[in-house]
């Protein structure tokens, strides 16, 4: 699924906004129209991949833009990157998130005793390719880990890309701390510890910091996508989510193909040299 590059400004900065485009060269939302499922008779998912390993900028799905661009986030006025913890350079896996999933924050989980954070689900992929930023990817769910964030439910499940040389050798979580020894170690450090240096406490877990198996976690994600069709039907409350979207034709917030190329246009800066754009985005991975 390719990219549109799409620049515009806020205070003193350029942003780039990317819209994915499907096969068709037609806008789509990353949250919405992208399928949950790659194959949903051997629980393969899709994947959006929103910072690439060793990266450090902040990017994610606007889900409260019209067709959720990927953009990177910002706090006090100030662009957001993930500070390097020692012995961690930025992320330490492809980050990202599963479409069609919501975390519901009405609904309070029972293992973990707290709501969800309003967000996709997310996904750490440990395979071996370092993806491109709004890569769609195929994954095989392998376990989860419950991070408990400011208060909230964060899912991050651990999964491998399929197209990974190694895929076939990654079933279940124990088969990370078998072949992958550390790693597993490592994503509890850096979550536990990635916002310190912003000057917040450390992160806490639920199962204390355990991670929970292959099945558990792919119940979690099912779970997610229900509370998803609830939202996109509008039986939920969306509150300030974008539902916009192209290709779920029974949800009141579906539009047409023009609608959505309508959005990209709004957001395009016009004065904004095209030039120093291609520029910019030679140093993105």
């Amino acid at each position: 699924i390719p990219l549109c590059f799409v620049s515009h400004r806020y205070k003193r900065y350029i942003f780039i906004a990317h819209f994915i485009e499907n096969a068709d060269g037609k806008y789509i939302s990353p949250f919405h129209d992208v399928p949950i499922y790659a194959n949903e008779a051997d629980n393969i998912f899709h994947a959006i991949v929103e910072v690439p390993r060793w990266t450090n900028a902040k990017m994610e799905i606007a889900t409260k833009d019209p067709l959720n661009p990927l953009k990177q986030d910002v706090k006090k006025g100030n662009l957001r990157y993930v500070a390097n913890v020692f012995p961690h350079k930025g992320y330490i896996w492809n980050y990202g998130a599963i479409p069609q999933t919501w975390e519901d924050p009405g609904h309070k989980d029972s293992d973990t005793g707290c709501c969800g954070d309003n967000d996709p689900i997310d996904i750490c992929d440990i395979g071996n390719k370092v993806c491109s930023r709004g890569e769609v990817i195929k994954v095989k769910v392998l376990g989860t880990l419950a991070l408990i964030d400011e208060g909230e439910t964060d899912w991050k499940v651990i999964v491998i890309n399929t197209e990974d040389p190694e895929a076939g050798d990654f079933n279940n979580i124990d088969d990370v701390k078998r072949l992958k020894p550390g790693y597993l170690e490592a994503t509890v450090d850096w979550f536990r510890r990635y916002k310190v240096p912003d000057g917040k406490p450390e992160n806490q877990f639920a199962f204390n910091g355990d991670f929970k198996d292959r099945d558990f976690a792919i119940q979690t994600v099912k779970s997610t996508h229900e509370f998803w069709k609830a939202l996109i039907s509008k039986k939920s409350n969306a509150g300030e989510l974008n539902c916009m979207n192209t290709s779920v034709s029974d949800s009141p917030f579906c539009c047409s193909a023009a609608d959505a190329e309508a959005v990209v246009k709004s957001v395009s800066s016009s004065n904004f040299p095209m030039s120093q754009l291609k520029e910019l985005l030679s140093f993105l991975p």
